[in-house]
């Protein structure tokens, strides 16, 4: 294959007709921003569970039994916190905000409750509506109130439930109390077992808040709704605050790269296009933007960054030595486009990794992320090129200021020699130095075996407070008042009781057969150690609880209950369809129609589980269960879909990684025996690859950081950044190879291409950074690992690449090329024809009749 004609076509258009390439880039800029206003956004945890088993049985669970409290079924919590919410004053606050609530068509409620409302009932038998039991609550004296109190919390057990856990039965109080909105709502809402993403639910809980606000009382309107607007909110905010902050530091350490205005506008401005054409092409292509892709942004920018300053430094380099401006960039981009091409090659293979995942949004984020990576090495690789040859010589016409054309990393600078430590530790001891690696290198990849999985809604909500610098922002940087972690947390501290951890088991098949019920009696003997058990049995909610508590207060029933219990052990095992038939016949139905279907064909049987259960423990031990059971049975319920969801993200970091390596790998021997004809440079370019991912992973455990939802990706996102670092290097060091002794290839290489990386490194470290800044823990863990693999990377690149070259060269430099191809590296074209030194084509004006 003939790459060399190709690239010098591309060459030949930069520097003789870089006015059509600038119009041309510029044109389809102006299509993919009509792709902007296309955007729209996708939040929370829900968008992680799509498709697994465990998620699709809570859903059956969630629309079958539709159980009390859940946050995806048109409900609203009213939570109230108060010095004693079952006080006068506190009890009317409350049923007034029913009463102005239920008053409001707009807001669609069916119905309200709460222990306002049962207290009242207490009062009075007959008080119906939130405006008589008001009126009941207000005509009773305090004492009244507090007897009603106390047989309310004796004869009704849902009292119990909404308020918290401090409730005093001796004195009638209780700091906080939870009351329950029904709205109706449109068909088809979301009932998944994660938060986010949008619900019809927003705009009813949103107004409900300003009609409770004009009550006070200490009430807060909460719910999935309030939940779903948070999570969308917080993706704004975060980029308010994370994309300004970038782009000071970055155009703070470009300025220090290029020193000189008129490049730097270059540089930023090729930046800006590849945001755009990304973000353009998410509007286009319909995929939302969510919490995952906020990191898309910065990731372009690490890359386009370094294309950028790696340009503008190759082509100083040249352009110092005298030659003119179109042999300079000639030579600049007949060396870079291959360079950007193998970096382009591996970094899409590392990002399109992620389509290994089962999760939709981590494929989402690859495919953005390489097609985002395939622009910037178009923009970076031609327009960049052009855009500066037409400047240049519009220099040569115009008084353009130029401030500065030095390299970084120039032969007599004091950073030379700091980059010239690998070259030095190479000449000295290559083969030593490179054993030291290793090992650390195996030491750190053993310890980064401990890393931690998670998948939690707290990675996907802001902070319970910001920092006071956040809050102190100015419009429009300053984020919104967040209060879902706030309510999250007050709910779990003041309702542990009823908020408590939970595993549920979905059964599924004839639940009139006889051993139906004492199947699920069975299961409960000897329960695995994170269940809460009595007496060696745990104590599960399901239909037989529910026949338990009826038989409790029913004589009829309980002997009922008891000619059909064969084996005399409390469960019925014998004419269950007629027991059935008397339950939902009676004042229980509703409680029995939340643990088994109407028509008799599944049921659900909820565990309590100990607090301080671990995720992965209990999921185990609730699929240990559910194969106890003689019907089909599956665990589910939040805890073990979340825990699926991180084994998902424990199996998709490593496939990806698996697929990255392997596919890269491949990638850079083809590449490397296509274009140096030394396919073992590609193995030689791995080495600081496995290093640099092996110590980002030892780093996460290090850190404490765990893989989860967006921190999934970093393995395969550091080999497809690192490749960039060692690529250059590599790249460069055949070329100069070809020319040079070994010493001089590797002292040109460093100096050269080591500054540029340098400058790269420090920018986009810094550029990224600020990921930190996301007003979510995950994204903010992102950002530091990245941070760390680039830094890891230009080290690895710099410092021990070096080494391995030497070694490389011993065994199959230019010397013993036949060793590793068979054939030599193919001799260099030579550069197409030059223009005469000073003049310029005439068909480089971007204002030309041929342009």
């Amino acid at each position: 294959m003939d790459y060399q004609r190709v690239i010098d076509r591309i060459d030949d258009a930069i520097v003789n007709r870089p006015g059509r390439i600038i119009l041309a880039f510029l044109a389809l800029t102006a299509v993919f921003t009509l792709g902007l206003g296309n955007i729209s956004t996708a939040a929370g945890t829900s968008q992680f569970t799509t498709g697994l088993p465990a998620e699709e049985a809570f859903d059956e669970v969630q629309t079958d039994f539709n159980p009390p409290f859940s946050t995806d079924t048109g409900s609203t919590q009213l939570i109230q916190s108060h010095p004693n919410v079952l006080s006068k004053p506190a009890l009317v606050r409350m049923l007034t905000a029913q009463e102005r609530l239920n008053g409001r068509p707009s807001l669609r409620v069916t119905s309200t409750s709460s222990a306002a409302g049962i207290v009242a009932r207490q009062l009075d038998p007959s008080a119906r509506t939130p405006a008589e039991q008001r009126e009941a609550v207000e005509d009773a004296t305090p004492g009244q109130i507090d007897a009603a109190v106390r047989r309310a919390a004796a004869e009704n057990e849902r009292f119990a439930s909404i308020v918290s856990d401090d409730f005093n039965r001796r004195s009638s109080s209780a700091s906080a109390t939870i009351g329950i909105v029904d709205h109706e709502i449109p068909a088809g809402l979301s009932t998944g077992s994660g938060q986010g993403g949008s619900s019809p639910l927003t705009p009813l809980q949103e107004r409900s808040k300003f009609v409770v606000e004009s009550v006070g009382g200490g009430i807060t309107v909460f719910g999935s709704g309030i939940i779903a607007n948070e999570f969308s909110s917080v993706i704004t905010d975060s980029l308010l605050i994370v994309v300004p902050a970038a782009v000071i530091l970055i155009t703070l350490f470009l300025i220090v790269a290029y020193r000189d205005l008129v490049d730097l506008l270059l540089g930023v401005s090729a930046l800006a296009m590849t945001i755009i054409w990304t973000f353009g092409f998410m509007g286009l292509a319909g995929i939302a933007f969510s919490q995952m892709l906020i990191a898309v942004p910065p990731l372009l920018l690490a890359v386009g960054i370094d294309f950028g300053i790696h340009a503008i430094n190759r082509y100083r380099e040249e352009t110092i030595t005298g030659k003119s401006i179109s042999e300079s960039m000639r030579i600049t981009t007949d060396q870079l486009i291959v360079a950007f091409f193998i970096v382009t090659g591996t970094t899409v293979i590392g990002f399109a990794s992620n389509f290994t995942s089962s999760l939709p949004p981590i494929q989402d984020f690859g495919l953005v992320a390489a097609i985002g990576i395939v622009f910037t090495f178009l923009i970076f690789g031609i327009f960049l090129p052009a855009l500066k040859t037409w400047v240049d010589y519009r220099r040569e016409d115009y008084p353009i200021p130029t401030f500065s054309t030095t390299p970084l990393g120039s032969e007599d600078s004091k950073l030379s020699g700091v980059l010239r430590i690998g070259v030095s530790i190479s000449d000295v001891a290559p083969v030593a130095f490179l054993l030291i690696v290793l090992v650390g290198t195996a030491g750190a990849g053993y310890y980064a075996t401990g890393v931690d999985t998670s998948f939690a809604q707290e990675d996907f909500l802001p902070p319970e407070d910001n920092p006071d610098w956040i809050m102190d922002l100015p419009e429009p940087f300053r984020p919104n008042d967040y209060t879902v972690t706030e309510t999250t947390n007050f709910l779990e501290d003041k309702f542990s009781s009823t908020q408590s951890s939970s595993a549920t088991i979905y059964v599924e098949g004839p639940m009139e057969k006889d051993y139906a019920l004492e199947s699920i009696h069975k299961a409960n003997q000897n329960p695995p150690d994170s269940f809460v058990s009595s007496d060696r049995e745990a104590q599960p909610t399901s239909i037989l609880s529910v026949i338990q508590q009826r038989a409790e207060r029913d004589e009829e029933f309980a002997r009922l209950v008891a000619r059909n219990d064969l084996n005399d052990n409390g469960v019925p095992d014998d004419d269950l369809g007629e027991i059935y038939d008397y339950l939902l016949a009676s004042d229980s139905r509703d409680r029995a129609l939340e643990y088994m279907t109407a028509d008799r064909r599944s049921a659900r049987v909820v565990y309590t589980v100990k607090s301080d259960a671990e995720q992965s423990v209990v999921t185990n031990d609730a699929r240990a269960v559910a194969d106890d059971y003689q019907m089909t049975a599956i665990a589910t319920g939040q805890i073990v879909v979340f825990q699926a969801v991180s084994d998902v993200i424990l199996e998709s970091a490593l496939v990806s990684l698996a697929v990255a390596l392997a596919g890269a790998t491949l990638f850079l021997l083809f590449a490397y025996r296509l274009f140096e004809g030394a396919a073992s440079l590609g193995a030689a370019n791995i080495v600081p690859i496995v290093m640099t991912v092996t110590l980002v992973a030892a780093s996460m455990r290090f850190f404490d950081i765990p893989f989860n939802a967006i921190t999934a990706t970093i393995l395969a996102i550091t080999i497809g950044l690192g490749i960039d670092y060692s690529v250059h290097v590599t790249h460069r060091f055949a070329d100069e190879r070809e020319m040079n002794d070994l010493n001089t290839a590797l002292d040109r290489t460093v100096r050269g291409t080591g500054g540029a990386l340098l400058g790269s490194m420090v920018t986009t470290v810094s550029g990224i950074g600020v990921l930190a800044l996301a007003l979510f823990p995950a994204i903010g863990q992102f950002g530091i690992l990245t941070g760390l693999s680039i830094f890891y990377a230009f080290v690895a690149s710099v410092f021990v690449l070096p080494s391995v070259l030497v070694i490389w060269d011993r065994f199959f430099g230019p010397d013993h090329a036949d060793t590793d191809t068979g054939t030599g590296p193919a001799p260099r074209p030579e550069l197409g024809p030059e223009p005469a030194t000073g003049t310029p084509n005439p068909d480089v004006d971007i204002d030309s009749e041929d342009d």
